[in-house]
């Protein structure tokens, strides 16, 4: 078989277990409310989660679309093929790693990161970057949590001031049935700008081959990433469900509503501008605004704390050790 083709099936299997992956490692974000407040138990959080991450996939391919040309310009990749392997196997061993400690890190963060160091190291030049649109989607991944952190704030502060005269158990009830449809709406929002990453990889590597000349997703990408989404949401992520669901703050019905409606709608509004975010750190700094504005003292500020520490580490963490795979990677002649 060619050495083309061998290297681009190689990066589709990388970037479908990277889908895989960012599945169960991002299933959290969507779930962690409603299975904390007890509105959906476990095994039905997950099933609701997979469901909707697959329709989600299906319904948005700009985000595919930036990943593929905004970072790095794949029609005029050096050593493409290469960099783009080891950019998803980067990313892959990232996620991993912060998933084993339970850490909820960024999956966009770490390919996003993985894509820049290993052209860089390609190019031997910061140069090789796409530096007009690289700069807008650092901007939006550093503007994001900070939006869905107000959103948040605001949405509990209208939620309190609506029902501030509904009897506390009625209220709690018809909360937990609303939790049903939010963590819906969240998973699908995940899916319709998570998945899109693994169809900007494969596509960037078609284009790398030769074997695509435009940016758009192909029918059977969208399709194979959905499924190993989907698939990958069925798996879940326990360890950070306990971080998101309970050691950010003690989550009640409705501020687990109201969080999981911030962060739906931010994503959303990503999502249909064509930019890749942070599902992780959106999701969690639309609790921490909830909480906020429920009782800041409330707020486990060292679990936030140590968010902002990976979310700050993994760009250049990720791009470090997307440049010593490819290093590696090219050593041994590939």
């Amino acid at each position: 078989m060619d050495y083309l083709i061998i290297i681009t099936l190689a990066i589709v299997l990388f970037a479908l277990i990277f889908d895989f992956i960012n599945g169960f490692h991002d299933t959290a974000n969507a779930v962690a409310t409603a299975v904390s407040t007890r509105a959906l138990s476990p095994r039905q959080a997950i099933f609701l989660a997979a469901i909707m991450n697959f329709f989600g996939a299906l319904t948005f391919t700009g985000v595919a679309s930036t990943i593929t040309k905004d970072i790095i310009n794949p029609f005029q990749l050096q050593n493409g093929l290469t960099v783009v392997l080891a950019a998803v196997l980067a990313a892959i061993l990232w996620n991993l790693i912060t998933w084993y400690f339970g850490i909820p890190s960024s999956s966009s963060h770490a390919l996003i990161g993985s894509i820049a160091g290993a052209a860089i190291m390609a190019q031997g030049s910061f140069f090789a970057l796409h530096y007009q649109g690289f700069t807008k989607i650092i901007l939006v991944l550093i503007l994001s949590p900070i939006i869905a952190f107000a959103v948040g704030f605001t949405m509990y502060s209208l939620v309190k001031v609506i029902f501030r005269n509904a009897n506390l158990s009625k209220a709690n009830h018809r909360f937990r049935i609303f939790q049903i449809f939010t963590a819906a709406l969240q998973s699908f929002s995940h899916g319709t700008n998570d998945a899109q990453k693994s169809m900007g990889i494969i596509t960037m590597a078609l284009i790398v081959a030769n074997m695509q000349h435009s940016t758009e997703p192909q029918l059977w990408v969208k399709i194979s990433c959905a499924v190993a989404m989907g698939l990958g949401t069925a798996v879940g992520g326990w360890r950070i469900i306990k971080t998101v669901g309970g050691n950010i703050m003690k989550i009640r019905p409705a501020n687990g509503a109201a969080a999981d409606l911030s962060s739906a709608l931010t994503i959303f509004v990503a999502s249909s501008l064509h930019y890749p975010l942070s599902t992780t750190h959106v999701v969690s700094s639309s609790i921490l605004g909830v909480g906020s504005s429920n009782r800041i003292k409330g707020v486990k500020w060292d679990t936030a704390k140590r968010m902002l520490i990976t979310w700050i580490i993994t760009l250049p963490m990720s791009g470090i050790l997307a440049a010593l795979i490819y290093a590696l990677l090219h050593m041994f002649g590939l």
